[in-house]
């Protein structure tokens, strides 16, 4: 049985914000955090993984450190966006390393990408090399991120469902 959000009580929910933030936490302290004891909190985790609430445990590096402290979005307009155009797009931005985050919108262009590169040199070699061999691009307009407020991996976890009047 797959549940959903809608289907999960205080607890699984305090669980889901908890692990978001420290997904290291050991379960001993994360039991502690939401007041249950070692193992009812652990079947709980493991109940969340296998329903596909937690998809997966990553590490988040530095940018700095890993020389990828410049934040760039660019908007992309294609010159066709029949399903087939759209699937190659899809496949050839997923395959960059420098994309965090690829986008299809609705409105005045068709993507917003998001990559993280060194510099401005990165920038340009990025742009002229990699996105500029796309076929399709019709239209690029970049907008380069001058200071960072505020960055979140995490999901907002609702406190409860007014819906159903859930905790």
């Amino acid at each position: 049985m797959s549940r959903k959000l809608e289907d999960l009580d205080r607890i699984d929910r305090q669980i889901l914000r908890i692990l978001q933030r420290a997904g290291r936490l050991p379960n001993v302290e994360l039991a502690r955090r939401v007041n249950l004891s070692p193992t009812p909190c652990l079947e709980r985790v493991k109940r969340l993984e296998r329903e596909g609430f937690i998809k997966e445990y990553v590490a988040l590096l530095d940018p700095l450190k890993v020389h990828a402290g410049l934040v760039v979005y660019i908007q992309v307009s294609l010159t066709d966006t029949a399903t087939e155009a759209l699937e190659a797009f899809n496949k050839h931005l997923s395959s960059l390393e420098e994309v965090q985050e690829c986008h299809m919108v609705a409105g005045g262009f068709d993507y917003l990408v998001k990559i993280r590169i060194k510099d401005m040199l990165g920038y340009r070699q990025f742009l002229g090399e990699k996105l500029a061999s796309v076929p399709g691009v019709r239209e690029t307009h970049t907008y380069v991120v001058i200071e960072e407020v505020k960055t979140d991996t995490s999901v907002a976890i609702p406190e409860q469902d007014l819906k159903n009047g859930k905790r």
